[in-house]
């Protein structure tokens, strides 16, 4: 370690930062040089394809307008299929299969399609060439990296050769070569050129293109780019010479064919060999350069500057939206499973609260236990905060975490009112700490990293440890009521009574630190004393939606015993049991209402709660009547999906008082015009679910197939005259369906049960299966005409002799009887290679290219069971059948079915006012955050503020302000004046920049005069 640090200091002191980037290898270097390859190879196509001569390129097209339709619908619906993926990457890899998967099937249909050489393209020749290619330069990569690797580990090139290269990189240079080796192919062909060397043709044909005097104008050279192109293949791309000219290579080389058609070969090296063998070198040469000597072919750059550009890519690690349609998400099973769990064992049998009642110390009962906290009572004032629904989006969990954790907030109102509001001294979470379900590993991800990177424990906290003897102060402070840093107390939610409240017990209450607030509670719920007479009770519902016999005494006591009759009391719930019950149209929380009505008698002046994802604000509207709860607040937006709130537009009784809707965010309006994403957007939201849709359409259709008789779709001349038939086609399968099928029929009434389940049990039985029989039928509609399209187009190319004309493996003997007349080989290369690897070279490029043979694969069996019966298949022949089918139906089917399923849920929830859960999950909103600020004022008054973000950032930097701040050792985080590691990529939109207050009331005081009404009110 000290030579290492006085070589360094003796660099700065030379200020060599070159020879110190030689010399201390700490940068980084990737072999990823494919990617300007790709670049070039790009380049390239365009050029050769606009070469073409633009008449031509029109002629064809007009010719064969019915081919091209083709390709449109084909190419639409491809593009559909991968367009929630272009522009992002997507985690799982499902992304990167969805590209490949898009590409090979994509490219196995239009090789059997005509008129693609309109675009200078012979598809058939350049997939075969580019697979032949494909697996020669992996093997020799391959091959190539095992010997260079054992040059390494016998001592003969230097430690940095260690790294393995990754198989994707291998993978991917090998592709970019067959492919640009495929562009030039198509356009120079594989000819050798006699007569004249390169050197002279390229001095003797180049210029002489520009010295024609008719081609002076610049519409004439781009008509005439074909000329352009030959000189480009003849002069650059020539043939680098004759065999003879390397004795060592004849026995290794592919030889060109004789030009003007003459056939046979030439003593010339091929130009697309020459071609390939470069790039290979290339890739050789880069690599041992790079590996052996630690060298970069970019710049180096000093180590401070490196510093600095790694500060600036550094980003947080936080988790995407939890996609609740997704179905391939472990998660989600275990989400279900541990649900299924729950209501089984934990509802009625097994209550982790009773649990809790019995661990209580018998000399701790007269004192209310470990759920009774009053350090805060003596002081002359206190901000809290409340939010809830945290842990899903690391973005929008982030963004409230960072604003409750500055040291103060400055905001302005629309009407240029400006408050500046502290941070609060307790932060108060209503439930729903991580989705999908509570585990260690959505605890720590979801919930804790936003808020560490939002305030920091504290340095010797050891966040492994579980806390023995809560509450564990910092040093330095002997009780609970001498620190003065942010504290938490949190409920749980119905998501962390999935597990029965395990890991809600290990997080919370046996640990001592939510990021830098300090967390004393013991149990799951808890009563705070709070200045100037306040109280907070936090009630646990568990899944019950109401509190147990052991909860409701600790609180009914507590209430005759210490709440004076002039106190006021703030009730804590996760689910807003008022909006809940008015919808669905329920009666909850029995034990709630009793104590609110016989043990707080009125002194209840505020009921919060999240579970809902938006904010909604209810007053009561004054009456002769008795007032139980003055105010109705729901606060869901700390972090998960935005849920509406139109459809609790109507809401407006609750415990027989008249409550009128105060503030809600976002707005009604909003609310309903936001629901149209679910049209737009439900499949890019939730790709994942392509897996459940995609199935399920094709066990619709699956007994369809295949159509034999569509003879008289096509005989009809007119248009009106083919939609009667194609439709009527499609009734005639929706019959065969109902008559004769076994697997389809089964398919669409399980189908139907799901649907008619699936509608929210608040409408009537007869409502039910109504809308569960109309959602089916649109489904079962859109499959059978996806069906009969995938039928009508096979059968096309198969009238056409495109497909069904040579069995299977058509493209490998096809491949077979051109390869020797275009690359010759007069030396038995070929042979010896087969002989060498045991006949698995040419095996892998047969049954490789029989991959491409999908649709020929498809049209043969279908030709034998229309001819023979589906008997004359064996059981793998009708397997493999069936496959290729679902591989191209799975393409058509996945974008309709979201959008099918996404115009339901529009309609659902625009209209009926139902599946406003459901509807509101698929799109995965992370804007619309917002938590409430509380400010117990020296007079006794409550002020409310409710603070929102309309727009969570999505890419994060590390806060310069935070990381320019001076350290010191021990310093608790919230004595900072940054204490937020991240902040906005784009400064305006951090949401220190952008929150704004939606909301904004105060709650007198009891004793005074007018502390029924609502004076003083505010809503911005």
């Amino acid at each position: 370690m000290g030579s290492d640090k006085q070589s360094a200091g003796l660099l700065d002191s030379l200020k060599m930062e070159r020879v110190r980037t030689i010399l201390t290898y700490t940068h980084p270097y990737p072999h990823e040089h494919s990617r300007h390859a790709i670049i070039a190879v790009v380049v390239g196509c365009l050029f050769f394809i606009s070469s073409d001569n633009m008449h031509t390129l029109i002629e064809k097209l007009d010719n064969n307008i019915k081919w091209w339709s083709m390709y449109a619908c084909l190419l639409g619906f491809f593009y559909f299929f991968s367009s929630p993926f272009i522009g992002k990457t997507i985690k799982p890899s499902y992304s990167n299969f969805s590209r490949w998967y898009i590409a090979w099937i994509l490219v196995a249909a239009v090789y059997h399609l005509p008129s693609f050489q309109s675009m200078g393209v012979d598809m058939r020749m350049n997939l075969s060439l580019f697979l032949t290619i494909y697996l020669s330069s992996i093997l020799f990569l391959l091959v190539f990296h095992i010997i260079f690797l054992g040059l390494w580990y016998v001592g003969l090139v230097s430690r940095v050769a260690g790294r393995r290269p990754e198989i994707s990189t291998i993978l991917q240079n090998c592709a970019v070569i067959s492919v640009a080796c495929c562009v030039f192919y198509s356009h120079c062909g594989n000819r050798a050129i006699l007569g004249q060397r390169p050197l002279e043709r390229r001095y003797s044909s180049w210029f002489s293109f520009w010295k024609k005097e008719e081609r002076n104008t610049l519409l004439a050279k781009f008509l005439r780019m074909n000329e352009l192109k030959d000189q480009v293949c003849l002069s650059w791309f020539a043939p680098v010479g004759s065999a003879s000219d390397y004795p060592l290579l004849s026995k290794w080389v592919i030889y060109g064919e004789l030009g003007g058609g003459s056939g046979g070969s030439s003593d010339e090296i091929s130009p697309i060999y020459s071609l390939w063998a470069t790039f290979i070198g290339l890739y050789i040469a880069n690599y041992v350069v790079e590996r052996s000597t630690g060298w970069a072919l970019t710049h180096p750059v000093s180590v401070e500057e490196y510093d600095k550009m790694k500060n600036k890519q550094m980003k947080p690690d936080f988790l995407d939206m939890v996609p609740w349609y997704s179905g391939t998400s472990a998660d989600l099973f275990k989400t279900v499973f541990d649900l299924l769990v729950s209501v089984t064992v934990f509802v009625g049998r097994f209550d982790m609260r009773m649990m809790q009642a019995a661990m209580n110390k018998l000399e701790d009962v007269g004192k209310h236990g470990d759920c009774f906290y009053d350090h805060f009572s003596e002081k002359e004032d206190l901000w809290f905060d409340f939010m809830a629904d945290t842990g899903d989006g690391g973005n929008s969990s982030y963004s409230v975490a960072r604003l409750l954790a500055q040291p103060f907030i400055r905001v302005t109102t629309d009407d240029d009112s400006s408050f500046v509001l502290p941070r609060g001294g307790v932060l108060l979470i209503g439930g729903d700490l991580a989705y999908p379900n509570p585990s260690a590993f959505t605890y720590e991800r979801r919930l804790f990293r936003p808020f560490e990177y939002a305030l920091q424990p504290p340095p010797w906290y050891k966040k492994d440890l579980i806390a023995r003897n809560k509450p564990e102060v910092p040093g330095g402070v002997s009780e609970l009521k001498q620190y003065e840093g942010p504290q938490c107390f949190i409920i749980p939610g119905n998501h962390d009574w999935f597990d029965g409240l395990h890991t809600f017990m290990r997080y919370i209450c046996h640990k001592s630190w939510l990021g830098g607030w300090f967390m004393p509670q013991k149990k799951s719920y808890f009563a705070l004393q709070l200045p100037k007479r306040w109280w907070v009770f936090g009630l646990d519902l568990a899944l019950h939606c109401d509190i147990d016999v052991y909860q409701f005494k600790f609180f009914a006591e507590l209430a005759e015993e210490k709440v004076g009759e002039h106190d006021s009391v703030i009730i804590m719930t996760h689910e807003p049991n008022w909006l809940v019950d008015w919808y669905f149209d329920e009666v909850s929380g029995k034990n709630v209402k009793h104590l609110i009505f016989d043990y707080l008698k009125g002194r209840c002046k505020l009921r919060m709660a999240g579970d809902l994802h938006h904010y909604m604000r209810h007053s009561f509207v004054p009456s002769d009547g008795p007032v139980h709860v003055q105010h109705l607040l729901v606060n869901g937006c700390g972090g998960a999906f935005l849920h509406p709130t139109h459809v609790f537009s109507n809401f407006n009784k609750f415990y027989g008082t008249t409550y009128e809707t105060k503030a809600a965010y976002p707005s009604f309006e909003d609310s309903s015009r936001i629901a149209l994403g679910n049209i737009l957007k439900f499949r890019k939201k939730n790709w994942q679910f392509d897996f459940i849709g995609g199935i399920i359409y094709f066990v619709l259709v699956f007994s369809m197939f295949p159509q034999c008789k569509l003879d008289h779709l096509l005989r009809d001349d007119s248009f009106s005259g083919h939609l009667r038939s194609f439709f009527g086609a499609v009734w005639n399968a929706f019959m065969y369906v109902l008559e004769y099928s076994y697997v389809s029929l089964a398919g669409v009434l399980l189908l139907l049960i799901v649907a008619i389940t699936f509608v929210p049990s608040k409408l009537s039985r007869k409502k039910r299966v109504i809308i569960g029989m109309l959602h089916v039928s649109a489904h079962l509609a859109s499959a059978l005409i996806l069906m009969m399209l995938l039928e009508l187009g096979v059968e096309t190319c198969i009238r056409h002799k495109l497909l069904a004309t040579s069995g299977y493996h058509t493209l490998y003997q096809w491949y077979r009887s051109v390869e020797s007349e275009h690359f010759p080989d007069p030396t038995g290369l070929r042979a010896r290679i087969e002989q060498w690897t045991f006949g698995l070279y040419p095996a892998c490029i047969k049954y490789l290219m029989a991959a491409f043979d999908i649709p020929e694969v498809m049209a043969v069996s279908r030709s034998n069971i229309c001819k023979n019966g589906l008997q004359s298949l064996s059981r793998g022949g009708a397997a493999i059948y069936y496959a290729s089918v679902f591989l191209y139906f799975w393409v058509f089917s996945t974008p309709v079915v979201s959008l099918v399923f996404g115009s339901y849920l529009y309609i659902c929830i625009n209209w009926l006012h139902i599946h406003f859960d459901e509807a509101f999950s698929s799109l995965r909103i992370a804007n619309y955050k917002s938590f409430t600020r509380f400010h117990i004022t020296p007079e006794g008054d409550l002020e409310v503020y409710t603070l929102a973000v309309d727009k969570v950032p999505k890419e994060w930097k590390l806060d310069p302000d935070w990381d320019g701040e001076p350290k010191q050792a021990q310093q608790m985080s919230h004595l900072r004046k940054f204490p937020s590691k991240w902040s906005a990529a784009i400064a305006q939109q951090d949401p220190l920049n952008t929150v704004r207050m939606i909301d904004h009331f105060v709650i007198q005081q009891t004793e005074k005069p007018d502390s029924v009404s609502c004076n003083g009110s505010v809503a911005h």
